[in-house]
């Protein structure tokens, strides 16, 4: 675990040196959270008006500061943005400006890398060393090891899923169920757009509770879980005038605040991220980690592999990438690739390492083989774009419109192109479209159970209750 720890907080850490545009060090969004985590940690308060009257943005961003926030009648101004993330980085911002919330996130890669793993071997049973070194190649890679030095919810909401599952699958005693709530009230106020998936979580919990025969505590666990939605509503409707933090914001006025989700969403046409999400040419989780194809026979296996305890895994993942896919209002953003599905990205982590920890024979040995292969491309890759950024040749927003080293440009000549689809795109679209189920299929065919850990609890929402003396079973 600190192997790991260190490993994801150094290879973030080494981004912070790469401009995110060519007219800062920070770009997009990242000015408001840290214009806001300024203000809390010098004025107490989320108004950045006077920061932004100050042009403190020209520390971290050079170039005119793109408008985001409303002005108000009383003259403040809020950026659209939930606060949590900025309360997180407040200490470190005020004392040591923006580098140093940026090193505080790639202190929270190191930490997630550590509970991933843990949770991997001590909840779910893979074994240890293909656990460390699975972990090891998805922290110190895209997207992961992007995200835990830019100024994004996405990280810290990754450590809140992974900790809401540790107490998912662990006894959910007093502390165990005092994580979950923790857990699972955070991932709103780190950005609303996490709620479907904080409500997946929630509702496991509760059947977890309730199959048990805790049914106090499921109930004090949902008295918890109302009054926390009821005060993040009052809080939005007090500070951001609105039912979300949009409501504060000037290019989102106009349509109202689900104009982030689009004014009119094309769903069908959105349908096709399910499958670009991975394999985008520019903008999918394989063009700059191949590995992230594993996650796929991973997924397959984790039924059989886990019964029991799979929905741990693939309920919140399938939320999460479900949102990423019908409710953002883009996956080709100014913003590095893969940035709507981190939040759930550590869960096909465990699956791949349990997947992979759980194979025999041939199998196993070609398995690891390519596995070995393309987490040597992402990470290639992902030194590429280190060296290349801080020799001043690109930026993180810029870097996936870049041609890209050989290792990494020989397997995107297979990956559709969703931003320009012509014929030939939807060919290979098509073609993935099929590969895909064919790897789930794949994944299920090899899989072998996985004994659970003495230290993992299995989710009794899952099971067949015992019957009670003198019921027939």
């Amino acid at each position: 675990m600190a192997g790991v720890a260190v490993l994801a907080a150094v290879a973030a850490a080494l981004g912070v040196g790469v401009r995110a545009t060519d007219g800062g060090q920070a770009a997009v969004d990242e000015p408001q959270y840290l214009l806001s985590a300024l203000s809390l940690a010098e004025d107490r308060d989320l108004d950045i008006a006077d920061e932004l009257a100050a042009e403190r943005a020209a520390a971290f961003h050079q170039a005119p500061l793109p408008v985001q926030t409303a002005v108000r009648a009383d003259g403040s101004q809020v950026s659209p943005h939930d606060p949590l993330l900025p309360v997180l980085l407040a200490p470190a911002a005020g004392t040591g400006g923006w580098v140093a919330a940026k090193l505080a996130l790639a202190v929270l890669a190191g930490v997630l890398a550590a509970l991933t793993l843990w949770v991997a071997v001590r909840r779910f049973g893979a074994p240890r060393g293909v656990a460390t070194v699975v972990v090891a190649a998805a922290a110190a890679s895209a997207p992961l090891a992007v995200y835990g030095h830019q100024v994004y919810p996405e990280l810290p909401a990754a450590l809140a899923v992974v900790g809401a599952v540790a107490a998912l699958t662990g006894r959910l005693g007093r502390g165990g169920l005092v994580v979950l709530l923790l857990a699972v009230v955070a991932l709103p106020w780190l950005s609303v757009k996490y709620a479907p998936v904080a409500a997946v979580l929630a509702l496991l919990g509760l059947a977890a509770l309730w199959r048990r025969g805790r049914r106090a505590s499921a109930g004090l666990a949902a008295a918890v879980l109302g009054a926390a939605g009821v005060a993040f509503v009052a809080v939005h409707r007090a500070v951001y005038g609105g039912w979300t933090a949009y409501a504060s914001a000037d290019h989102f006025q106009a349509p109202g605040e689900l104009g982030v989700v689009g004014s009119a969403p094309d769903l069908a046409g959105r349908s096709t991220r399910l499958v670009g999400l991975l394999v985008d040419h520019d903008f999918g989780l394989v063009a700059w980690q191949p590995a992230w194809l594993l996650a796929v026979p991973a997924l397959g296996a984790v039924p059989r592999l886990l019964p029991g305890r799979w929905p741990l895994l693939l309920a919140p993942l399938a939320a999460g990438w479900l949102v990423a896919t019908f409710v953002a209002l883009t996956m080709h953003g100014f913003w590095w690739p893969g940035r709507q599905v981190v939040v759930v990205l550590p869960l096909a982590v465990v699956a791949v390492a349990c997947w992979l920890g759980a194979l025999r024979g041939t199998v196993r040995r070609v398995a690891l083989a390519v596995g070995g292969v393309l987490a040597a491309a992402g990470s290639a890759a992902y030194a590429w774009v280190l060296v290349a950024g801080w020799s001043a040749r690109l930026t993180w927003v810029g870097a996936p419109d870049e041609p890209v080293p050989a290792v990494v440009a020989v397997l995107r000549a297979a990956l559709p192109d969703y931003r320009a689809l012509d014929a030939a795109g939807w060919s290979l679209h098509a073609a993935w479209a099929v590969a895909l189920p064919a790897l789930v299929v794949a994944g299920a065919r090899t899989a072998r159970f996985v004994a659970p850990p003495a230290s993992a609890q299995l989710p009794a929402f899952l099971t067949v209750p015992r019957p009670r003396p003198g019921e027939k079973p």
